[in-house]
């Protein structure tokens, strides 16, 4: 992919050439000090080129993106005039909020549309003259299909969370998407990673792109603190119940691999503890908008949720990750534990393993190349994680000292 690499950044929100109004949302919102990547992305985009942003979750991407697109709307010209395409309804929702902040004093209205949402407000707020439109690519191209959304005068088009955009298989709707806004627009894609269909993409859809690279040789994890506990399957909620005990976080996300499990979970744990919520896929969109607002709101305590709220879900409050269940791709566990952490803040992260999940640790490991370490429970009985034997012949057994997993036995050859 070609690309112009671009230095100039802003080291204040008064140093890029905003109009009044949206220097007064920004004081009124709290901001201060840009993030590496509003400092590097908006500039750039405020001069009209098109911007990959590659950066990892939790470093204010959003508003990088948002400031240029409310910057350059006409106030006075209504319908829809700037796009942003996200992967998942929350992280739509998340958006338009912090569109909604940032617009005060402006004559701009945003609109988040997605499934799982009645039409009538949609096509209200269409109707209206929105002219800032946030939503999945499915729900738009729903819109386009009954022509109640245009996209003759869209300026602006951003994807966010481009790389999970793709992995969901959102790729053939947003290149119809893309395809019907004009040509002339400006482009704005951001991911956390650039992979070969991100790449691809931008390729195709993207003129002369500037690339802002914040993405850190290494996965940054630096701020949170992980461990991991040896447990058989049938005692994980026993020791569920002993790490909050212990943790008391402030407010915790609680991972497990499917909706079937995260609804058992949910139904046990509140038994135990009262503000507690669960999310995942198979909930009507009202009650997880209802559940998503009680927990940024810190109503809701623990969140026994599936990999739907991995990405893109900015709650700063969250103290602690639990991963109830490992999952199966171990990036899904860096996309996981990167909900606590976030904008500098510190975290923990605590992963159970059953007897046969050695070599899931060690995949996970092997990816931000640091270890987990092992944490205990006083008086709660353990075990610890099956050897996971090297693919070499003969394989000598491993000395005591060496336990768990591969890498150390490796260590012990």
């Amino acid at each position: 992919m070609s690309v112009v690499m671009l230095e100039e950044s802003a080291s204040t929100f008064q140093d890029l050439p905003l109009v009044p109004p949206l220097q007064s949302a920004l004081d009124r919102a709290g901001y201060q000090t840009p993030t590496p990547i509003q400092a590097a992305f908006t500039p750039k985009a405020l001069a009209g080129l098109d911007v990959i942003g590659q950066a990892p979750t939790g470093t204010g991407k959003t508003a990088a993106f948002l400031l240029p697109i409310l910057n350059g709307i006409r106030e006075d010209a209504p319908g829809p005039q700037a796009l942003v395409l996200a992967p998942t309804r929350e992280l739509a929702v998340q958006i338009a909020g912090e569109a909604e902040k940032l617009a005060y004093g402006l004559n701009v209205r945003p609109v988040a549309i997605y499934g799982g949402q009645r039409y009538g407000a949609q096509f209200a707020a269409l109707r209206e003259g929105a002219q800032l439109v946030i939503g999945t690519p499915g729900r738009i191209l729903d819109h386009m299909g009954r022509g109640s959304l245009s996209f003759q005068h869209v300026r602006f088009a951003v994807l966010d969370e481009a790389d999970r955009m793709l992995d969901i298989g959102f790729r053939p709707d947003i290149e119809k998407i893309l395809r019907r806004c004009p040509r002339d627009r400006q482009t704005m894609l951001l991911s956390a990673t650039l992979t070969p269909p991100v790449r691809r993409l931008a390729e195709r859809y993207m003129r002369h792109p500037v690339l802002v690279d914040l993405s850190p040789n290494k996965l940054s994890v630096d701020s949170i603190q992980q461990r991991y506990i040896s447990v058989p399957q049938d005692r994980k909620f026993d020791l569920l119940l002993k790490v909050i005990e212990r943790e008391r976080p402030r407010q915790c996300i609680i991972f497990c691999q499917t909706k079937r499990g995260a609804d058992r979970l949910y139904k046990r744990l509140h038994a135990a503890h009262q503000r507690v919520g669960a999310l995942h896929g198979d909930m009507p969109q009202p009650k997880r908008e209802r559940i998503m607002d009680g927990f940024r709101r810190g109503k809701c305590v623990y969140l026994v949720a599936t990999d739907v709220v991995a990405r893109g879900i900015d709650v700063t409050n969250i103290s602690h990750i639990i991963n109830y269940d490992l999952p199966e791709d171990p990036e899904s566990y860096i996309h996981r534990i990167g909900r606590t952490g976030r904008m500098g803040a510190d975290g923990v992260a605590i992963a159970f393993a059953t007897p046969d999940e050695g070599k899931k640790l060690t995949t996970i490991e092997m990816l931000m190349n640091s270890l987990i370490e092992e944490d205990h429970i006083e008086g709660f009985h353990t075990v610890t994680p099956k050897e996971v034997p090297l693919e070499v012949e003969p394989a000598p057994p491993a000395p005591p000292m060496f336990g768990r997993r591969v890498k150390k036995y490796r260590r012990a050859l």
